[in-house]
């Protein structure tokens, strides 16, 4: 992802077109089509065949299910990426992962199992 002068990120799924800033919080079920960023608070549910970016600070208590994650901040609650879930060196996940690729940096703070499954399989 890049970030230049206030243009909006861009990740290789498009522009985020979304997203939750710092100050925010929100609860209940959240549906996407095109790539969201959560940098706030939120608890519930996401479902989404989207692209979905977690930020550092953030903090999701949620099941989620999409297409691409990507997991800088801290996620409580079972994920299922039926592309790809990546978790960066400040992510955390407690929760049982589901994916077909996944990319785990140095320093990243997992608590559950995970499962590889074949990409785009439905669950």
């Amino acid at each position: 992802m890049s970030k230049k002068n206030n243009q909006p990120l861009v990740t290789e799924h498009g522009v985020i077109s979304t997203v939750l800033g710092k100050e925010t919080s929100f609860n209940g079920v959240l549906n996407f089509k095109k790539p969201l960023q959560i940098s706030g608070e939120f608890k519930g549910e996401i479902v989404s065949e989207g692209h979905l970016v977690i930020n550092e600070g953030a903090r999701v208590q949620a099941n989620i299910r999409a297409s691409t994650v990507i997991v800088g901040g801290m996620v409580i609650g079972n994920v299922i990426a039926t592309n790809r879930l990546e978790m960066l060196q400040t992510g955390k996940v407690q929760g049982n992962i589901k994916t077909a690729k996944l990319q785990i940096a140095d320093g990243v703070i997992f608590d559950g199992n995970c499962e590889m499954i074949q990409p785009g399989e439905e669950i």
